[in-house]
């Protein structure tokens, strides 16, 4: 009984990931067809891969038909904080998190997933983390299916008006934190203002060393200008 019932409260837990991701995922799939993927490959991409701007990135290096280790070098870039996550996370596991669990668990470690994880009391249990998982990838993945689906249908017009939303999502994540802190702020501007460089300035680079090449300096700007005490 109680192990149903901690993977029924990380379903309810993660009812308002699931209904989120249903919504912003709609416009990666449209995102996804737009730039010459089927259905399928939308939806086998987004049930694989559970990252939001690693898809996005990889998307365009498809599209654009980029080397492989450009698109390894952009993930990890991307992607390399749900390792923070995982580490800050697993102060918090039960002791019945084993080697395999976490393993399973580590699929499922996303900015959302992990916020609502490490806001429960007590210890987090594998099934609890299942739960959250479970919900939260349904709607991510049957948006994406939805997304694109609906992008092979639509006008190109509705389908071009509708991929704005996954860079609404992202727009709605930095802006809070922004507001709050001037090093976040200023990463963002940094980060933005390079990218429109690259963009119009250097047309040879591609979209994903650009990616990379505007995270690493906005980021190495900020450690340098904004640095952290030990005690922070």
């Amino acid at each position: 009984m109680k192990k149903k019932s901690d993977f029924l409260s990380g379903l309810i837990s993660g009812i308002p990931i699931g209904l989120g991701y249903l919504s912003v995922s709609f416009g990666f799939g449209i995102m996804a067809v737009n730039a010459g993927l089927s259905v399928l490959e939308a939806f086998m991409i987004s049930l694989t891969n559970l990252t939001s701007a690693g898809q996005a990135a990889g998307v365009d290096i498809i599209a654009a038909n980029g080397p492989l280790i450009e698109m390894a070098a952009v993930q990890f870039v991307i992607n390399i904080r749900y390792a923070l996550m995982a580490i800050s996370l697993s102060q918090k596991l039960s002791s019945k998190f084993t080697f395999r669990h976490r393993l399973l668990a580590a699929y499922g470690i996303t900015d959302e997933i992990f916020a609502v994880c490490s806001a429960k009391d007590g210890e987090v249990s594998p099934l609890f983390m299942y739960g959250v998982i479970f919900i939260s990838t349904l709607g991510w993945v049957l948006g994406t299916f939805l997304g694109a689906f609906s992008g092979e249908l639509l006008p190109s017009s509705v389908t071009a008006a509708l991929g704005i939303m996954l860079y609404g999502m992202f727009t709605a994540i930095i802006i809070p934190p922004a507001r709050k802190q001037k090093s976040i702020l200023f990463v963002v501007i940094i980060a933005a203002a390079l990218s429109i460089a690259c963009k119009y300035l250097v047309r040879s680079l591609s979209g994903g060393l650009s990616v990379i090449i505007c995270a690493i300096i906005s980021a190495a700007l900020a450690a340098v200008i904004f640095p952290k005490e030990d005690d922070e």
